[in-house]
């Protein structure tokens, strides 16, 4: 079934009990096709999957069932995981540089050795506090042109003071097994990893050379949710397979992973908003121009916005298009779409061209599991969309049958 399909079929439902709650529709299906998309371009990339994107449970239980490790980066996320089982504690990589001290504590507590590290301070605070870690030094290679660039905050100079750490570490009787870097998230420059990977095998070589037992390479994240004019997912495998043989043969033996997000959360959730006002207006109030002022333009109300799950807007830069859930006919009509706050800046599409809407109907936001409901608050007393989530019997088979949830 597909998602659309599916989303009218609730949506109508909820007609019926007149429920105009906006809700997020995931499915399960595509994730599985994304996991293995991944495998069969990435063969030698092992995902751990980066909590911090969508904390969702379903989509963590099916991640870790596929064979997923994963990046988390605070006590509670690590929970998240470990709690329920999901995977052992050697399936988790503590990638926050700079920790809380009492979230260290409780990594060394339920047995989470792998972290990065990137500062001469932070191994100080490590060495106090955990009693056995495995380190991976966090270089900054970035790509400027990424949506969200994190060298500026994370990572050391790969030349100035990445063999000083490695050594200052082995001298403190500290196991770095590896180095890690990210290129930034929504990576739009593939060439980035190239370079990232080539410092990477310059440290190793070093880490080699001062004792340590180099063995893993995190290639980080910053791969895309989705094709788009500005990057694919094949010119980022494209770059990367080529470099990896290139500079960690498989000769080497190297444990490779990657810390992708947005590439398995972003494409199988869709959000369903309902319509609370329509308010017809001139469309010089939307499009600015003085030669709109006779023409209709509307504005639109829904019952979701920047506070909630479109925060994404704001915080990860990302501009989703909605369109009406059930075919609609006759002329586009500028339009303006508000969330339902009292705030003015609860905008979520400035400009666009949609047929006449009305109270009660329905838009379809696609493309909306990354950075999205994990950020949302419940700002003016609006609470969170209620999320669905469906599979097709064929992919729901290779689940096994003693974990499944709801069934």
């Amino acid at each position: 079934m597909e998602t659309t399909k599916l989303a009218q079929e609730l949506a109508t439902a909820k007609n019926l009990n007149e429920n105009d709650n906006p809700f997020f529709v995931v499915n399960i299906s595509d994730l599985i096709d994304r996991f293995n998309e991944w495998k069969a371009k990435l063969p030698r990339v092992q995902p751990f999957y980066a909590v911090k994107c969508n904390n969702d449970p379903v989509i963590l239980w099916v991640l870790a069932h596929l064979g997923c490790g994963f990046d988390c980066a605070s006590r509670a996320e690590m929970d998240m995981v470990l709690k329920k089982k999901m995977v052992k504690p050697e399936n988790i990589v503590y990638a926050n540089p700079c920790k809380t001290r009492s979230f260290v504590h409780h990594a060394n507590q339920v047995g989470v050795r792998a972290m990065t590290f990137d500062n001469k301070e932070e191994l100080a605070k490590i060495k106090e506090i955990h009693g056995n870690p495995h380190l991976l030094l966090r270089i900054g290679v970035s790509d400027t042109t990424a949506v969200c660039q994190l060298s500026t905050k994370y990572g050391c100079d790969p030349e100035k003071d990445g063999p000083k750490l490695l050594k200052l570490a082995k001298e403190m009787g500290l196991e770095v097994i590896g180095i890690a870097f990210h290129v930034g998230s929504g990576c739009r420059d593939p060439v980035s990893f190239r370079r990232a990977l080539k410092a990477a095998k310059t440290l190793f070589d070093t880490g080699i050379e001062y004792g340590h037992n180099m063995g893993v390479l995190d290639i980080g994240g910053g791969f895309p949710g989705y094709d788009s004019e500005e990057i694919t997912f094949d010119e980022i495998v494209n770059v990367i397979n080529p470099a990896l043989d290139e500079h960690f043969p498989a000769s080497l033996n190297v444990k490779i992973i990657a810390e992708p997000g947005r590439f398995f959360a972003t494409h199988p959730v869709s959000l369903v908003t309902n319509i609370t006002s329509a308010v017809e207006v001139s469309a010089e109030r939307i499009t600015g121009k003085a030669e709109d002022a006779e023409k209709p333009g509307m504005m639109y109300y829904m019952n979701d916005g920047v506070y909630g799950s479109f925060n994404c807007i704001f915080f990860d830069h990302y501009h989703p298009k909605g369109a009406p859930l059930f075919e609609k006919k006759g002329e586009l009509v500028d339009s303006t779409i508000w969330g339902p706050t009292c705030d003015g800046l609860d905008q979520v599409e400035v400009q666009t061209r949609l047929p006449r809407m009305a109270v009660g109907d329905w838009l379809l936001y696609h493309d909306m599991g990354a950075y999205t409901n994990v950020a949302a608050s419940k700002f003016n007393g609006f609470e969170p969309p209620k999320t669905y989530y469906f599979v097709d019997k064929t992919k729901w088979a290779l689940l096994s049958d003693n974990a499944r949830f709801g069934a």
